[in-house]
């Protein structure tokens, strides 16, 4: 990805992987992709769309939830899973050549929204045990407090918000 040059690639053994990823290193990689694109949780962020995408918008999400804005682990687990399928769907399903990411907070909730130029809306299909893929929607129905669609003049953005508890 342009500007990522530095950043490791994935591993072809999971084993080299796991003995190599640490915090620390995810961090410096999350903070390195918010200094590329900026901050979503400061103005929308455009990013290409491609499946590479994906990492980086996680890596977005991972700085804002848990560094920025102080969550839990959990919550940051749970946000970064719902922003990969979001940017997944606006990757595969739109043909677009970017989407945007933008995160909000305010009290008692938060909002993370991915914007693309399509105005073709998203369907919750059911999930079958075997399934092994179309499963996108059905994780963010299960693990968001709720989720929409927002059609725009061009295009739509699809958002999901979580509650969260304010200290």
């Amino acid at each position: 990805m342009a500007g990522l040059e530095g950043v490791e690639q994935p591993r072809r053994h999971a084993s080299a992987t796991a003995a190599r990823w640490s915090p620390a290193v995810e961090d410096e990689h999350a903070l390195r992709a918010m200094e590329l694109f900026g901050n979503p949780a400061e103005a929308e962020v455009s990013l290409p769309s491609r499946p590479e995408s994906a990492a980086t918008a996680r890596r977005l999400a991972q700085v804002v939830v848990l560094r920025h804005w102080g969550l839990s682990p959990k919550m940051t687990e749970d946000s970064v899973l719902l922003v990969s399928e979001l940017v997944g769907n606006a990757v595969r399903h739109t043909g677009a050549r970017h989407f945007g990411l933008r995160m909000l907070r305010r009290r008692g909730w938060i909002r993370i929204e991915v914007r693309d130029p399509s105005r073709g809306l998203p369907c919750l299909m059911p999930v079958h045990e075997y399934d092994i893929s179309g499963r996108g929607l059905f994780l963010v129905d299960k693990l968001s407090d709720r989720w929409g669609v927002d059609l725009l003049p061009r295009g739509k953005t699809t958002w999901f918000e979580m509650r969260v508890a304010d200290r």
